[in-house]
Protein backbone atom coordinates (compact mmCIF):
# COMPACT_ATOMS: atom_id res chain seq x y z
CA UNK A 1 0.00 0.00 0.00
CA UNK A 2 1.04 3.54 -1.01
CA UNK A 3 2.87 5.81 1.71
CA UNK A 4 1.20 8.58 3.91
CA UNK A 5 0.79 11.68 1.90
CA UNK A 6 -1.17 14.81 1.50
CA UNK A 7 -1.93 16.62 -1.68
CA UNK A 8 -3.25 20.26 -1.07
CA UNK A 9 -5.09 22.63 -3.10
CA UNK A 10 -7.24 20.12 -4.82
CA UNK A 11 -10.35 19.78 -6.80
CA UNK A 12 -12.51 17.10 -7.17
CA UNK A 13 -13.62 16.21 -10.35
CA UNK A 14 -16.12 19.58 -11.86
CA UNK A 15 -16.53 20.21 -8.19
CA UNK A 16 -16.43 23.93 -7.12
CA UNK A 17 -14.96 23.64 -3.68
CA UNK A 18 -10.97 23.60 -2.95
CA UNK A 19 -9.81 20.65 -0.26
CA UNK A 20 -6.36 18.97 0.68
CA UNK A 21 -6.49 14.93 0.34
CA UNK A 22 -4.43 13.24 2.70
CA UNK A 23 -3.75 9.45 1.89
CA UNK A 24 -3.37 6.67 4.51
CA UNK A 25 -2.75 3.26 3.68
CA UNK A 26 -3.58 2.96 -0.14
CA UNK A 27 -6.58 4.90 0.44
CA UNK A 28 -8.56 8.25 1.09
CA UNK A 29 -8.20 8.96 4.28
CA UNK A 30 -9.84 13.05 4.58
CA UNK A 31 -10.76 15.16 2.58
CA UNK A 32 -10.89 18.31 4.57
CA UNK A 33 -11.68 22.34 3.26
CA UNK A 34 -8.44 23.77 2.22
CA UNK A 35 -6.35 27.27 2.06
CA UNK A 36 -4.40 26.96 -0.89
CA UNK A 37 -5.43 27.78 -4.20
CA UNK A 38 -6.29 25.48 -6.67
CA UNK A 39 -3.59 23.31 -7.78
CA UNK A 40 -4.48 19.79 -8.52
CA UNK A 41 -7.56 18.17 -10.37
CA UNK A 42 -7.92 15.29 -9.12
CA UNK A 43 -10.08 12.79 -11.45
CA UNK A 44 -11.26 9.07 -10.62
CA UNK A 45 -9.53 6.45 -13.29
CA UNK A 46 -11.15 5.81 -16.30
CA UNK A 47 -12.92 3.26 -18.36
CA UNK A 48 -13.03 2.65 -22.19
CA UNK A 49 -15.81 1.38 -23.27
CA UNK A 50 -15.15 0.55 -26.80
CA UNK A 51 -11.75 -0.35 -28.54
CA UNK A 52 -10.17 -2.51 -31.04
CA UNK A 53 -7.30 -4.06 -29.45
CA UNK A 54 -7.38 -6.68 -32.59
CA UNK A 55 -6.94 -3.59 -35.21
CA UNK A 56 -4.94 -1.64 -33.21
CA UNK A 57 -1.53 0.10 -34.48
CA UNK A 58 -2.04 -1.59 -37.85
CA UNK A 59 -1.93 2.06 -39.92
CA UNK A 60 1.66 1.14 -41.44
CA UNK A 61 0.42 -2.05 -43.37
CA UNK A 62 -3.09 -0.90 -44.17
CA UNK A 63 -1.92 2.82 -44.95
CA UNK A 64 -4.01 5.86 -44.03
CA UNK A 65 -6.96 7.63 -45.30
CA UNK A 66 -9.90 5.44 -45.72
CA UNK A 67 -12.80 7.31 -47.66
CA UNK A 68 -15.61 5.58 -46.43
CA UNK A 69 -16.31 2.79 -43.34
CA UNK A 70 -16.82 0.41 -46.03
CA UNK A 71 -13.48 0.88 -47.76
CA UNK A 72 -11.63 1.08 -44.07
CA UNK A 73 -13.19 -2.24 -43.56
CA UNK A 74 -12.08 -3.74 -46.36
CA UNK A 75 -8.56 -2.74 -46.28
CA UNK A 76 -8.99 -4.02 -42.57
CA UNK A 77 -9.82 -7.23 -44.34
CA UNK A 78 -6.85 -7.76 -46.18
CA UNK A 79 -4.63 -7.16 -43.18
CA UNK A 80 -6.18 -9.88 -41.70
CA UNK A 81 -3.55 -12.28 -42.98
CA UNK A 82 -1.20 -10.58 -40.30
CA UNK A 83 -2.99 -11.37 -37.66
CA UNK A 84 -1.34 -14.63 -35.99
CA UNK A 85 -1.46 -14.63 -32.02
CA UNK A 86 1.94 -13.16 -31.71
CA UNK A 87 1.30 -10.01 -33.89
CA UNK A 88 -1.75 -9.80 -32.19
CA UNK A 89 -0.67 -10.44 -28.68
CA UNK A 90 2.15 -7.51 -29.03
CA UNK A 91 -0.15 -4.79 -30.83
CA UNK A 92 -2.88 -5.56 -28.07
CA UNK A 93 -0.30 -5.59 -25.48
CA UNK A 94 1.11 -2.12 -26.21
CA UNK A 95 -1.99 -0.39 -26.35
CA UNK A 96 -3.11 -2.12 -22.58
CA UNK A 97 0.12 -0.45 -21.45
CA UNK A 98 -0.34 3.06 -22.90
CA UNK A 99 -3.88 2.44 -21.50
CA UNK A 100 -2.93 1.95 -18.28
CA UNK A 101 -0.31 4.60 -18.20
CA UNK A 102 -2.62 7.30 -19.42
CA UNK A 103 -5.68 6.06 -15.86
CA UNK A 104 -7.46 3.54 -17.81
CA UNK A 105 -8.29 1.16 -15.63
CA UNK A 106 -11.41 -1.07 -17.31
CA UNK A 107 -11.72 -1.83 -21.52
CA UNK A 108 -14.11 -3.50 -23.33
CA UNK A 109 -12.83 -4.71 -26.42
CA UNK A 110 -14.86 -5.98 -29.77
CA UNK A 111 -12.91 -8.93 -31.35
CA UNK A 112 -13.64 -9.18 -34.92
CA UNK A 113 -15.84 -12.55 -35.55
CA UNK A 114 -16.37 -13.07 -39.22
CA UNK A 115 -16.62 -16.98 -39.36
CA UNK A 116 -18.72 -19.71 -36.87
CA UNK A 117 -15.47 -20.50 -36.01
CA UNK A 118 -13.28 -19.36 -33.06
CA UNK A 119 -10.88 -16.32 -33.76
CA UNK A 120 -7.34 -16.59 -33.11
CA UNK A 121 -7.89 -13.26 -31.48
CA UNK A 122 -10.50 -14.21 -29.32
CA UNK A 123 -8.10 -16.51 -27.32
CA UNK A 124 -5.57 -14.03 -27.38
CA UNK A 125 -7.73 -11.25 -26.05
CA UNK A 126 -8.78 -13.71 -23.25
CA UNK A 127 -5.26 -14.24 -22.23
CA UNK A 128 -5.00 -10.74 -22.24
CA UNK A 129 -7.44 -10.40 -19.85
CA UNK A 130 -6.26 -12.57 -17.33
CA UNK A 131 -2.48 -10.96 -17.47
CA UNK A 132 -3.86 -7.64 -17.08
CA UNK A 133 -6.41 -8.52 -14.26
CA UNK A 134 -6.38 -5.86 -11.14
CA UNK A 135 -4.76 -3.50 -13.82
CA UNK A 136 -6.95 -2.77 -16.44
CA UNK A 137 -9.61 -5.09 -16.63
CA UNK A 138 -10.77 -6.35 -20.03
CA UNK A 139 -13.68 -7.92 -20.89
CA UNK A 140 -14.26 -9.23 -24.56
CA UNK A 141 -17.22 -8.21 -26.94
CA UNK A 142 -17.59 -10.35 -30.07
CA UNK A 143 -18.54 -8.82 -33.07
CA UNK A 144 -20.47 -10.09 -35.99
CA UNK A 145 -22.03 -9.03 -39.06
CA UNK A 146 -25.73 -9.40 -38.07
CA UNK A 147 -26.46 -12.09 -41.43
CA UNK A 148 -23.54 -14.54 -39.65
CA UNK A 149 -25.35 -14.76 -36.69
CA UNK A 150 -28.48 -15.67 -38.44
CA UNK A 151 -26.62 -18.77 -39.23
CA UNK A 152 -23.68 -19.47 -36.56
CA UNK A 153 -25.06 -17.51 -33.95
CA UNK A 154 -26.11 -20.34 -31.77
CA UNK A 155 -22.86 -21.62 -31.43
CA UNK A 156 -20.70 -17.81 -31.49
CA UNK A 157 -22.88 -17.36 -28.30
CA UNK A 158 -22.15 -20.32 -26.43
CA UNK A 159 -18.46 -19.53 -27.00
CA UNK A 160 -18.97 -16.37 -25.75
CA UNK A 161 -20.81 -17.48 -23.03
CA UNK A 162 -18.22 -20.34 -21.67
CA UNK A 163 -15.51 -17.30 -21.94
CA UNK A 164 -17.94 -14.93 -20.15
CA UNK A 165 -17.91 -11.80 -22.71
CA UNK A 166 -20.17 -9.63 -24.18
CA UNK A 167 -22.97 -10.66 -27.24
CA UNK A 168 -22.14 -8.36 -30.20
CA UNK A 169 -23.23 -7.65 -34.08
CA UNK A 170 -22.95 -5.12 -36.87
CA UNK A 171 -26.18 -3.69 -38.42
CA UNK A 172 -26.05 -1.69 -41.11
CA UNK A 173 -29.57 -1.83 -43.16
CA UNK A 174 -29.48 -4.97 -43.69
CA UNK A 175 -32.35 -7.44 -45.23
CA UNK A 176 -34.93 -8.82 -42.64
CA UNK A 177 -33.43 -6.80 -40.83
CA UNK A 178 -36.37 -6.68 -37.75
CA UNK A 179 -36.28 -10.68 -37.44
CA UNK A 180 -32.25 -10.74 -37.27
CA UNK A 181 -32.41 -8.16 -34.45
CA UNK A 182 -35.39 -10.36 -32.60
CA UNK A 183 -32.94 -13.66 -33.09
CA UNK A 184 -29.95 -11.66 -31.43
CA UNK A 185 -32.39 -10.73 -28.75
CA UNK A 186 -33.15 -14.65 -28.35
CA UNK A 187 -29.64 -15.32 -28.17
CA UNK A 188 -28.90 -13.17 -25.75
CA UNK A 189 -32.06 -14.30 -23.73
CA UNK A 190 -31.08 -17.98 -23.83
CA UNK A 191 -27.42 -17.50 -22.83
CA UNK A 192 -27.78 -14.90 -21.04
CA UNK A 193 -25.47 -12.87 -22.76
CA UNK A 194 -25.27 -8.38 -22.58
CA UNK A 195 -25.42 -6.90 -25.81
CA UNK A 196 -23.28 -4.93 -27.51
CA UNK A 197 -24.19 -3.18 -31.09
CA UNK A 198 -22.16 -1.39 -33.81
CA UNK A 199 -25.84 0.03 -35.37
CA UNK A 200 -26.37 3.28 -38.45
CA UNK A 201 -22.42 3.74 -38.66
CA UNK A 202 -23.51 6.03 -41.46
CA UNK A 203 -24.91 9.40 -42.59
CA UNK A 204 -28.13 7.97 -44.64
CA UNK A 205 -31.82 8.93 -42.43
CA UNK A 206 -32.84 4.97 -43.81
CA UNK A 207 -30.53 3.58 -41.51
CA UNK A 208 -32.78 2.72 -38.66
CA UNK A 209 -31.09 0.18 -37.03
CA UNK A 210 -31.39 1.69 -33.56
CA UNK A 211 -35.01 2.03 -33.78
CA UNK A 212 -35.28 -1.72 -33.91
CA UNK A 213 -32.92 -2.66 -30.94
CA UNK A 214 -34.89 0.07 -28.51
CA UNK A 215 -37.73 -2.03 -29.69
CA UNK A 216 -36.77 -5.36 -29.08
CA UNK A 217 -35.34 -3.95 -25.10
CA UNK A 218 -38.91 -2.72 -24.79
CA UNK A 219 -40.39 -6.04 -25.09
CA UNK A 220 -38.05 -7.36 -21.73
CA UNK A 221 -39.11 -6.95 -18.41
CA UNK A 222 -35.62 -7.76 -17.34
CA UNK A 223 -32.33 -9.26 -19.15
CA UNK A 224 -29.06 -8.17 -19.95
CA UNK A 225 -27.98 -5.08 -20.80
CA UNK A 226 -27.90 -3.68 -23.77
CA UNK A 227 -25.36 -1.22 -25.16
CA UNK A 228 -25.01 0.75 -28.81
CA UNK A 229 -22.59 1.94 -30.38
CA UNK A 230 -21.96 5.13 -33.42
CA UNK A 231 -25.70 5.90 -34.46
CA UNK A 232 -24.27 8.24 -37.00
CA UNK A 233 -27.63 8.08 -39.17
CA UNK A 234 -29.35 9.97 -35.96
CA UNK A 235 -27.18 12.82 -36.41
CA UNK A 236 -29.15 13.52 -39.88
CA UNK A 237 -33.12 12.15 -38.83
CA UNK A 238 -35.63 14.37 -38.53
CA UNK A 239 -35.21 16.32 -34.90
CA UNK A 240 -39.00 14.58 -33.78
CA UNK A 241 -37.74 10.97 -34.84
CA UNK A 242 -34.84 11.29 -32.66
CA UNK A 243 -36.72 12.57 -29.59
CA UNK A 244 -39.38 9.80 -29.97
CA UNK A 245 -36.57 6.88 -30.41
CA UNK A 246 -34.75 8.63 -27.59
CA UNK A 247 -37.40 7.99 -25.10
CA UNK A 248 -38.37 4.99 -26.12
CA UNK A 249 -34.19 3.78 -25.38
CA UNK A 250 -34.39 5.70 -22.37
CA UNK A 251 -37.43 3.92 -20.98
CA UNK A 252 -35.79 0.48 -22.23
CA UNK A 253 -32.56 0.84 -20.41
CA UNK A 254 -30.45 0.86 -23.66
CA UNK A 255 -26.96 2.66 -23.86
CA UNK A 256 -25.39 4.69 -26.16
CA UNK A 257 -21.39 4.92 -26.37
CA UNK A 258 -20.57 7.93 -28.50
CA UNK A 259 -17.10 7.57 -30.74
CA UNK A 260 -16.32 11.24 -31.82
CA UNK A 261 -12.73 10.63 -32.64
CA UNK A 262 -13.75 7.64 -35.10
CA UNK A 263 -16.55 9.25 -36.18
CA UNK A 264 -16.02 12.36 -36.86
CA UNK A 265 -12.64 11.71 -38.89
CA UNK A 266 -14.44 8.77 -41.15
CA UNK A 267 -17.76 10.15 -41.46
CA UNK A 268 -18.39 12.94 -44.27
CA UNK A 269 -15.12 11.84 -45.92
CA UNK A 270 -14.19 12.72 -49.29
CA UNK A 271 -11.21 13.55 -51.04
CA UNK A 272 -10.14 17.41 -51.33
CA UNK A 273 -13.37 18.46 -49.77
CA UNK A 274 -13.72 19.68 -45.78
CA UNK A 275 -16.53 17.62 -44.33
CA UNK A 276 -19.90 19.36 -43.18
CA UNK A 277 -21.42 16.49 -41.54
CA UNK A 278 -19.74 14.89 -37.97
CA UNK A 279 -21.43 11.81 -37.62
CA UNK A 280 -21.58 12.39 -33.94
CA UNK A 281 -24.95 11.24 -31.90
CA UNK A 282 -27.27 13.57 -30.55
CA UNK A 283 -25.72 12.88 -27.38
CA UNK A 284 -26.85 15.78 -25.35
CA UNK A 285 -30.60 14.78 -26.77
CA UNK A 286 -29.85 11.50 -25.95
CA UNK A 287 -28.98 12.39 -22.44
CA UNK A 288 -31.84 14.91 -21.62
CA UNK A 289 -34.26 11.92 -22.95
CA UNK A 290 -32.55 10.19 -20.14
CA UNK A 291 -30.12 7.88 -21.75
CA UNK A 292 -27.03 6.39 -20.26
CA UNK A 293 -24.33 8.13 -22.41
CA UNK A 294 -20.68 7.28 -22.31
CA UNK A 295 -17.45 8.38 -24.95
CA UNK A 296 -15.12 5.76 -25.83
CA UNK A 297 -11.97 5.69 -27.90
CA UNK A 298 -12.91 2.91 -30.57
CA UNK A 299 -10.38 3.04 -33.18
CA UNK A 300 -6.39 4.06 -32.42
CA UNK A 301 -3.95 3.75 -35.05
CA UNK A 302 -5.58 1.98 -37.50
CA UNK A 303 -7.14 2.70 -41.20
CA UNK A 304 -10.58 3.58 -39.24
CA UNK A 305 -8.52 6.44 -37.37
CA UNK A 306 -5.38 6.50 -37.81
CA UNK A 307 -4.16 8.57 -34.74
CA UNK A 308 -4.43 8.32 -30.86
CA UNK A 309 -2.94 7.40 -27.62
CA UNK A 310 -4.86 5.26 -25.80
CA UNK A 311 -5.65 8.72 -23.85
CA UNK A 312 -9.45 8.58 -23.55
CA UNK A 313 -9.08 11.75 -21.48
CA UNK A 314 -7.48 13.34 -24.29
CA UNK A 315 -10.96 11.63 -26.40
CA UNK A 316 -13.08 13.47 -24.02
CA UNK A 317 -11.00 16.55 -24.53
CA UNK A 318 -12.53 16.07 -28.17
CA UNK A 319 -16.14 15.43 -27.71
CA UNK A 320 -16.29 18.55 -25.23
CA UNK A 321 -14.94 20.55 -28.19
CA UNK A 322 -16.63 18.82 -31.43
CA UNK A 323 -20.22 18.54 -29.21
CA UNK A 324 -19.99 21.87 -27.56
CA UNK A 325 -19.97 19.67 -24.12
CA UNK A 326 -20.39 21.29 -20.82
CA UNK A 327 -17.20 19.65 -19.39
CA UNK A 328 -18.26 18.52 -15.56
CA UNK A 329 -21.56 17.13 -16.75
CA UNK A 330 -19.90 14.77 -18.50
CA UNK A 331 -16.89 13.30 -16.92
CA UNK A 332 -18.73 11.07 -16.05
CA UNK A 333 -18.66 9.16 -19.42
CA UNK A 334 -15.21 8.27 -19.46
CA UNK A 335 -14.84 7.14 -15.50
CA UNK A 336 -17.75 5.75 -13.47
CA UNK A 337 -20.59 5.70 -15.83
CA UNK A 338 -18.47 4.00 -18.58
CA UNK A 339 -17.07 1.56 -15.64
CA UNK A 340 -20.76 0.27 -15.10
CA UNK A 341 -20.69 -1.33 -18.57
CA UNK A 342 -17.71 -3.06 -18.44
CA UNK A 343 -17.39 -4.22 -15.25
CA UNK A 344 -14.90 -1.46 -14.17
CA UNK A 345 -14.67 -2.20 -10.54
CA UNK A 346 -11.38 -0.19 -10.34
CA UNK A 347 -12.85 2.81 -11.11
CA UNK A 348 -13.76 3.84 -7.41
CA UNK A 349 -15.68 7.03 -6.24
CA UNK A 350 -13.25 9.73 -5.39
CA UNK A 351 -14.71 9.43 -1.25
CA UNK A 352 -13.09 8.95 2.26
CA UNK A 353 -11.96 5.31 2.26
CA UNK A 354 -12.39 4.81 -1.05
CA UNK A 355 -8.72 3.11 -2.83
CA UNK A 356 -6.87 6.16 -3.78
CA UNK A 357 -6.80 5.25 -7.23
CA UNK A 358 -6.77 8.68 -9.51
CA UNK A 359 -5.62 10.75 -11.79
CA UNK A 360 -3.99 14.18 -10.34
CA UNK A 361 -3.73 17.05 -13.19
CA UNK A 362 -1.64 19.95 -12.50
CA UNK A 363 -4.59 22.20 -13.52
CA UNK A 364 -6.29 24.43 -11.48
CA UNK A 365 -9.70 23.30 -12.32
CA UNK A 366 -11.44 20.80 -15.35
CA UNK A 367 -11.28 23.79 -18.01
CA UNK A 368 -7.93 24.54 -17.40
CA UNK A 369 -6.95 21.06 -17.70
CA UNK A 370 -9.33 21.14 -20.89
CA UNK A 371 -7.94 23.99 -22.17
CA UNK A 372 -3.97 23.17 -21.83
CA UNK A 373 -3.00 19.08 -23.15
CA UNK A 374 0.47 19.47 -21.82
CA UNK A 375 -0.34 19.94 -18.33
CA UNK A 376 1.33 16.92 -16.26
CA UNK A 377 -0.30 13.85 -15.28
CA UNK A 378 0.16 11.58 -11.95
CA UNK A 379 -1.54 8.02 -12.27
CA UNK A 380 -2.21 7.10 -8.51
CA UNK A 381 -3.35 3.34 -7.64
CA UNK A 382 -3.64 2.14 -4.28
CA UNK A 383 -1.81 5.61 -3.53
CA UNK A 384 1.31 5.01 -5.00
CA UNK A 385 1.80 7.47 -8.26
CA UNK A 386 3.26 5.00 -11.52
CA UNK A 387 6.51 5.14 -12.58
Amino acid sequence: MGPDAQLTGVRLGGADDVVDLRLSGGKIAALTPSAAPAATLILPLMADAHVHLDKTFTTRRTGAGAVSLFDAIERMQADKSNWTADDLYARASLAMEKAYRHGVAAMRTHVDWNTAEVPVAWGVMDDLAREWRGRVDLQLASLSPIDLLAESGEQIAAHVRKTGGVFGAFIYRNDGLADKVADVFALSDAHDLPLDFHVDEGLESEAQGFDLIVDQAAQRRDGPSVLCGHACSLSVRPQDEVKAVLERAAAAQVGLVVLPTTNSYLQDNAPDRTPRLRGIAPMKEAALAGVDVIIASDNVCDVFFPYGDYDLFDVYRGGVHLAQLEPAAWIDAITQGAARWCDGAAVTPLTVGAPANFIAVQASDLHDAISRPSAVRHIYRNGEILA
